[in-house]
């Protein structure tokens, strides 16, 4: 019999939780580290400019949720693509091929990954940013090496998406 994890309580302000720049492209401002939740989960918001897109990948031993509180994403779950807005979400199960690409101006996700083991991957891929700041360098190779380093998410292969 395996033991339940039981989550910490949280309690954050719309401003509070660090700020990074991820180097796939976006603003992390990391609402519940996985410590925070006893592993249970890692939960950040992102907040990604038009055009934004991520490469195929999966996350092997995670589940990932993506809430749509701006904007509007062009989500692909395992072949078949479809558009979701404010309000929506993406559910992205362990082991599914996935991608996404922002198609409005600018979209503001909140995204969970259940369990919590994968905020190596995510931590060790961005860095640290000023209040004032919204964008650094898009690093794709830097995405591959952390996820070679930390584990977490499988590259695939080029984002899936017609140009």
């Amino acid at each position: 019999m395996s033991a339940t994890v039981v989550p910490t309580s949280v309690v954050k302000a719309q401003s509070e939780g660090e700020r990074r720049w991820f180097a796939g492209g976006g603003v992390h401002t990391w609402k519940v580290r996985a410590e925070d939740s006893n592993g249970a989960f890692l939960m950040f918001e992102d907040r990604m400019e038009q055009g934004k897109v991520t490469p195929l990948h999966i996350h092997p031993e995670t589940d990932e949720t993506l809430v749509i509180l701006e904007g509007e994403i062009l989500a692909h779950l395992d072949g078949t693509e479809q558009r979701v807005s404010e309000g929506g979400i993406m559910l992205a199960t362990r082991g599914l091929p996935h991608a996404f690409m922002v198609t409005s101006p600018f979209a503001r996700l909140l995204c969970v990954q259940t369990p919590g083991n994968i905020e190596s991957f995510y931590w060790d891929a961005s860095d640290p940013i000023a209040d004032d700041v919204d964008s650094g360098e898009v690093d794709f190779d830097r995405i591959a090496a952390s996820g070679q380093r930390n584990g977490g998410i499988t590259i695939l292969g080029p984002p899936p998406f017609a140009h």
